[in-house]
């Protein structure tokens, strides 16, 4: 996936083949904020005036801007998944949030570096 970012906010590039333009489009938000360009200049420079356009009709309607994360993310797990992920934190000497975190850390590094293992259940 090609992506942009810019003051926090990430964007998603595609090529319009029929229009021979980029066109992204800023992720995470409710309001959409889209933009494209005919090269990589223009659509870097579409980028930041698309981000700072939002900001400033967030600051004209005295709204606070969304953030695309906080930082929180509250998930629903299957009870005996929940259980075993609480128990592998203990033996391991770690809370519950610090574990989560390495092994989506570590998976999001073996995706990004071409070493990632399906799960058996994805198998």
């Amino acid at each position: 996936m090609n992506t942009l970012t810019y003051k926090g906010y990430h964007a998603t590039i595609e090529f319009d083949a029929r229009d021979a333009i980029f066109v992204g489009n800023v992720i995470g938000l409710r309001a959409v904020v889209s933009f494209h360009g005919t090269s990589i200049r223009e659509l870097r420079a579409a980028f930041k005036e698309s981000v700072e356009d939002y900001l400033e009709y967030c600051r004209a309607q005295k709204i606070d801007p969304e953030r695309p994360v906080s930082g929180r993310l509250l998930l629903r797990l299957p009870v005996d998944l929940h259980q075993q992920a609480v128990l592998r934190a203990e033996a391991e000497g770690l809370s519950l949030n610090q574990w989560v975190v390495d092994q989506l850390r570590d998976a999001l590094r073996q995706r990004a570096t071409g070493t990632h293992r399906p799960s058996i259940a994805a198998r």
